[in-house]
């Protein structure tokens, strides 16, 4: 569905290009249009449209606030359902599929529009500006590269700085712990900074505002386009205790009075229309009403986490704001504020989770709410990796139905956000409600640059844009609203927009995995009147069932045309997926080589296995880390501690197998050995000194290590994967190397 960048209006002031020059012996880069902007466009992750205060919601944003005052709000702005593929989409005006990215970096299928492969036909828009002299970074959350090509061994041609970005700080994953990130400067490995009260989102402001300070001292005249994506909102959802204070209390009167406000709300401020409905509370989820006194203490704590967190994370933005603002040219700064890559997400568990990946990746079920109750002071802290029950996530993404991954419906797929630009937006504050998705944002950049994106790069035809640029909505005038069909896919659940109308069916619920496995054919479809029901409140399939059948034939040719059938409708583990650890016996790990992000190439340990390692123990003896990989939620660690040996297998964070050495390690050279004998509940780990068996124990079950952590020697990094000590615990004596060897796999 390719569509031609709209015209801007005459309105708008024209930034008229360079002469061309001759030849220059000194091969300087290309330079900007004139009066080209400097651009800051922001990303969050897990954000409802009734979240932020600027839409109703009950978390004071007031940086997003301010530049809607001064610029403009979005009430009608779509993005995927899910984080990669709206990032995708984003940063190249394209469909989803159409950039490989059907679904989350990690979840790859093998077959088109689901690689997860960034293809060269598909440049960014930050490799478009940075060859139209622009200078390019990027901030916080990556995660579109494929796994076996996320570590440090590379390669590096689909990371940020391979992609038009000539600067990268932040983490590759889907999700990071933000107070013990795994983080990368460009593509190296960056050690987190050692310093009271670090936390992920404060430090990459302090970055993106040092970048900022050197572009201003060095190339003040050359405009930048600055990527600002944050781990914020996505789960764990931490965030310094001061903030959660602010909010305790807020949401004592649960979920469903919270939509009421929220929707009387946004209502006030004209958010959304006066005879906009508030559509109901599914039977899927439980009234607040219905829950006991103990578990509503609970789960309004983990509002006020995440209330915080929102609220924290738009405080450190306005940090970044306020220096490009400082800078000579700070007037000609557009911000593009995008709250959410989709709706508020549903992953949490319908009690929430204090050990969230846990829960997903082992299968444990969440801890009950006594459990989690006791732990309740510790939410957002460093101790737990947290998310809120689903039932908030519903509220936050008042007025509409369902959330994250349910790109059927609104709640899954419309995001609120707010552009400013002083000087050149002619009507402050106002509202602009027509349709509007995130493809179109690069083409929109491109206009409102006086940048025209290349028919080829580096000899690669580029593909068609499917975004159309709105640049025009900035005058402030009229604009007629063009004919517009957009699909809409994730995981089955779907949706096809043309002109005012969507057809909606959804597949799947992202809490209820056994039913994703039916046949789509026999999905419900709704049809909706956007023009008249905002909120997609109103079923109209019974009454116009032609239109409908158009539109579902229409779904049908857009799918076709843009790599989305057949669709996937299940998140599955690919084995032929490239690899660095599958089909490998051995692997030798050093402590001078760079940490490896779990699930990137360190070793899978599920079967039969053996760790062996050469250590010297200096005189007077030694504590610390022989090597570690995963996190708290999930891993193993080999390590000394009083002088003694231990190694532990760690499930979740909820299971713990152990043994430890009675007598402690003499100084000297030493061999150790941790050895798993078979397979399943018949397992027996041993662990051995210089070939003596110092201890054994039965181990069921093989831990899957964390991706919030590393495998590292000589220290850990990010959380201990083990327990009863603190990171980074490193070891002062040698390490000589240390092996895994495994099984062959079974055929």
């Amino acid at each position: 569905m390719a569509a031609l960048i709209v015209g801007m209006s005459a309105a708008m002031p024209a930034l008229a290009a360079e002469p061309a020059a001759a030849a220059d012996p000194w091969q300087r880069p290309a330079t900007a249009p004139r009066g080209a902007p400097n651009i800051i466009l922001i990303l969050l992750d897990d954000v409802g449209f009734g979240a932020p205060g600027a839409f109703g919601g009950p978390v004071a944003t007031p940086v997003f606030d301010g530049l809607a005052d001064q610029g403009l709000r979005f009430n009608q702005f779509h993005t995927t359902a899910v984080c990669s593929p709206t990032r995708a989409a984003l940063l190249t005006g394209r469909n989803q599929h159409r950039v490989n990215f059907a679904i989350a970096s990690g979840s790859e299928v093998a077959q088109p529009g689901y690689t997860g492969i960034w293809p060269k036909s598909t440049a960014s828009v930050a490799d478009v500006l940075r060859r139209s002299g622009y200078s390019t970074a990027a901030f916080g959350k990556w995660h579109n590269t494929p796994n076996w090509e996320a570590s440090p061994a590379g390669p590096f041609d689909r990371w940020p700085t391979g992609l038009g970005f000539e600067y990268f700080y932040g983490f590759m994953a889907g999700e990071a712990d933000q107070w013990a990130p795994i983080l990368y400067r460009n593509t190296v490995i960056a050690p987190t900074p050692a310093r009271p009260g670090y936390h992920f989102t404060a430090d990459i402001a302090d970055d993106a505002t040092g970048w900022l300070h050197t572009h201003q001292a060095l190339t003040p005249d050359k405009p930048y386009f600055l990527y600002f994506a944050p781990g914020a909102t996505h789960a764990p959802h931490q965030v310094p205790r001061e903030w959660i204070e602010k909010y305790r209390g807020r949401f004592d009167q649960g979920w469903d009075r919270l939509r009421e406000e929220i929707f009387a709300r946004q209502k006030k401020l004209g958010v959304v229309p006066k005879d906009a409905k508030l559509t109901p509370r599914p039977a899927e989820l439980p009234s607040w009403d219905s829950r006991s006194p103990e578990e509503r203490r609970l789960y309004a704590r983990q509002m006020e986490v995440y209330a915080a967190f929102l609220a924290h994370t738009d405080h450190e933005i306005g940090r970044v704001i306020d220096a490009a603002r400082k800078a000579p040219d700070g007037d000609n700064l557009m911000v593009i504020y995008i709250m959410g890559d989709n709706g508020g997400s549903a992953e949490g568990g319908m009690n929430g989770s204090d050990h969230n990946l846990a829960d997903i990746f082992y299968g444990l079920g969440a801890d009950d709410v006594k459990t989690q109750l006791a732990r309740a002071d510790e939410l957002g802290s460093d101790a737990l990796d947290n998310h809120f029950a689903i039932p908030w996530a519903w509220a936050t993404n008042t007025p509409f139905q369902w959330t994250k991954q349910i790109a059927s419906h609104l709640g899954g797929i419309r995001n609120p956000m707010v552009i400013s630009w002083p000087g050149r937006i002619a009507d402050k504050g106002a509202l602009r409600p027509q349709f509007a998705h995130v493809n179109d944002i690069a083409p929109t950049i491109y206009e409102l640059t006086g940048v025209t994106p290349p028919e080829a790069v580096d000899g690669v035809p580029q593909k068609s844009f499917d975004g159309v640029s709105f640049a025009a909505t900035l005058t402030g005038k009229p604009v007629v609203q063009p004919h517009r069909t957009q699909y809409f896919e994730m995981f089955g659940n779907r949706a096809i927009y043309r002109d005012g109308w969507m057809a909606s069916a959804r597949h799947s619920l992202p809490w209820q995995l056994a039913g994703r496995s039916l046949s789509v054919d026999d999905d419900k479809w709704e049809l909706y009147d956007l023009t008249r029901d905002f909120s997609q409140a109103t079923d109209l399939a019974a009454k116009y069932p032609e239109r409908l059948a158009e539109l579902k034939a229409l779904f049908l040719k857009e799918a076709e045309q843009n790599d989305v059938l057949p669709m996937v409708t299940n998140i599955g583990f690919d084995t032929t997926k490239p690899s660095l650890e599958a089909g490998r016996t051995e692997f030798v790990f050093h402590r001078d080589g760079a940490p490896i992000p779990s699930l990137t190439g360190a070793p899978l340990l599920f079967g039969p296995h053996r760790i062996t390692a050469r250590i010297t123990v200096p005189a007077g003896g030694a504590d610390g880390t022989i090597i570690s990989n995963g996190a708290r939620e999930g891993g193993f660690a080999l390590f000394v501690q009083d002088g003694r040996l231990v190694y532990q297998n760690n499930v979740g964070g909820k299971h713990w197998d152990e043994i430890r050495s009675a007598q402690p390690l003499a100084p000297g050279v030493h061999d150790l050995t941790f050895e798993l004998t078979a397979r399943g509940p018949d397992a027996i780990g041993r662990l051995s000194v210089d070939g003596t068996l110092v201890g054994e124990t039965r181990i069921a079950k093989l831990a899957l290590p964390s991706y919030l952590g590393a495998l590292c020697v000589g220290r850990t990094c990010g959380t201990p994967a083990g327990r009863g000590y603190a990171a980074p615990f490193v070891y002062p004596g040698a390490i000589e190397f240390v092996r895994i060897t495994r099984d062959p796999p079974r055929r």
